[in-house]
């Protein structure tokens, strides 16, 4: 049985995203310096990734993404794995997260009357499995049958093993994110979208972020929330108005810690503007936010002081 994305906001309220999962690991003593990304850590050091979930869980988070937005079926087979080792790995990223969601409920979830965390099954972007940067720039050249072809078998299975919505994330590309919501509907999922943004108002490529959505909401019925990730904090408060402008569905935003990704050496430079992440958080409940969490370079540290935000905008708006 899934749980809705309706029914967990209206026991939370604001719902809580966890944090990334890459900085998360690395913290663990998890080697990412590879293609594969995170999606290495499933072959490898599969147990650290179930604790990563368990963490985020203890930290307060009431959902979480799946360890699959750079598992992809060829990235896989790339590195030496067969088809049926590839699909297996896509299928263990939601397993390790039902795993470690019904250890935590056993543990103190339940006993704390806590929400039940719903999975969200990470889909990236094409770009993700270029591993050159591509998913904060889009135009990638390829035909809509090539984007079907890429994504249609991994979306499938991350339903099929139990995934409570498809999070189609990280999207810089309008057409790209309609192919993926097309998918979708085909297997009766309920999906997610979440854009990776230059500014305030437009997605990668280019496109309004409000026109997006509109366009969004009237063509995809099972289409639940939209939202941008992998973003600067500094650009979500005016994208959240812009989202709202023009859609009805709930907003969701899950920015970056506010460094500055190098694709090149594929490292984090630079620091914030000085003010604290739950400071954000609260900013962006205000601005009408539904659901808050962290992208790139967060861990539970910031889930902890989302949740803090939360109870004082509960308390004092």
């Amino acid at each position: 049985m899934r749980t809705s994305l309706q029914e967990t906001l209206q026991k939370t309220g604001v719902m809580v995203i966890d944090g990334s999962m890459s900085t998360a690991l690395e913290q663990l003593g998890c080697d990412l310096n590879d293609s594969l990304w995170t999606a290495k850590a499933l072959d490898q050091q599969p147990e650290l990734v179930r604790q990563v979930h368990e963490n985020y869980f203890i930290a307060g988070a009431d959902c979480g993404i799946t360890c699959s937005y750079q598992a992809t079926i060829p990235g896989l087979m790339a590195k030496g794995h067969t088809l049926a080792e590839a699909e297996n790995l896509i299928t263990r990223s939601v397993e390790l997260f039902l795993e470690a969601r019904e250890l935590w409920w056993q543990r103190s979830g339940r006993a704390e009357g806590r929400a039940w965390p719903l999975c969200l099954g990470a889909v990236g972007p094409y770009g993700a499995y270029l591993a050159d940067g591509s998913e904060y720039r889009g135009n990638y050249g390829v035909s809509e049958d090539v984007l079907r072809d890429f994504h249609r078998r991994r979306m499938e299975l991350l339903w099929q093993a139990g995934a409570d919505l498809l999070l189609i994330e990280t999207q810089p590309s309008l057409s790209e994110a309609k192919v993926e919501l097309s998918i979708a509907e085909e297997l009766g999922a309920e999906a997610w979208v979440s854009f990776s943004c230059r500014d305030g108002s437009r997605i990668q490529e280019g496109d309004r972020i409000r026109d997006c959505a509109a366009e969004l909401e009237q063509t995809y019925p099972r289409l639940r929330m939209v939202g941008v990730n992998c973003t600067p904090p500094q650009f979500v408060e005016h994208l959240i108005g812009e989202i709202k402008a023009g859609c009805h569905l709930p907003v969701a935003v899950y920015p970056n810690s506010g460094e500055t990704y190098d694709p090149g050496t594929k490292t984090w430079h630079g620091s914030r503007d000085g003010l604290a992440f739950g400071d954000y958080a609260r900013r962006w409940m205000r601005a009408g936010a539904n659901a808050v969490g962290g992208c790139c370079r967060t861990v539970d540290s910031h889930v902890r002081e989302v949740v803090r935000a939360r109870e004082l905008f509960e308390k004092l708006g």
